[in-house]
């Protein structure tokens, strides 16, 4: 398991590190809102433990930028007030906890959110759901992060005629305005990588369908 802790003190960033790592766990470390967009734009992670007093972007706009992406957040912080656990969860926060309570919850809140995520096969591939990974002949298949979000949507919804406003919709989160191809170009390496041009289907005028025979 991966997670990106958010916190702009590093020796509290230290701490928690050095406890995750001791039972296992993956640690990425940002010290700023800016930082960890960034990080969370180029890397997959299965839970984000995020400060709320940060500088640049504080942890609650950082957590509107997470809550399309469907990563699990625990908000972690010195504040500990009612007002201020209430904002948290209400902004979609998994948890809400002070330091002392932090392995604990973490265990849980990653038990919670993989629960019934089981791996999805389809056609000659396994998608493995908790790593985000696609496996073709018992060979993992090397997909960009919205490689794969755009292949789970289109298995998700397979022999259905997908909108392009949908898929970008979808995928991409408004995160792309005006005339764009990028889209074309994912469906175009999808097709490649996985060998699947008979099955990803253009639809005249209105987008893309993954064909598979019931």
């Amino acid at each position: 398991m991966k997670l990106l802790i958010v916190e702009d003190e590093k020796a509290i960033a230290d701490l928690m590190i050095m406890n995750l790592q001791r039972v296992g766990y993956q640690c990425d470390y940002a010290n700023d809102g800016d930082q960890a967009a960034t990080m969370l734009e180029k890397t997959s992670y299965d839970l984000v433990l995020l400060d709320i007093m940060l500088p640049k972007v504080n942890g609650y706009e950082l957590m509107e930028y997470i809550e399309p992406m469907h990563i699990p957040v625990i908000f972690i912080t010195a504040k500990g007030s009612i007002k201020d656990r209430v904002k948290g969860l209400h902004m979609g926060a998994d948890d809400y906890l002070a330091i002392d309570e932090l392995l604990a919850r973490v265990e849980s809140v990653l038990r919670r959110y993989h629960k019934g995520m089981e791996d999805i096969s389809i056609l000659d591939i396994v998608i493995h759901t908790r790593l985000r990974t696609v496996s073709q002949n018992n060979q993992t298949i090397p997909l960009t992060r919205k490689e794969y979000d755009l292949l789970l949507y289109l298995v998700q919804n397979k022999n259905i005629a997908l909108y392009r406003d949908t898929l970008y919709e979808k995928v991409w989160h408004d995160e792309l305005e005006g005339n764009t191809r990028t889209l074309d170009l994912h469906i175009q390496r999808l097709r490649k990588k996985l060998n699947w041009a008979p099955h990803i289907k253009t639809i005249f005028r209105i987008g893309y369908m993954l064909e598979v025979s019931e």
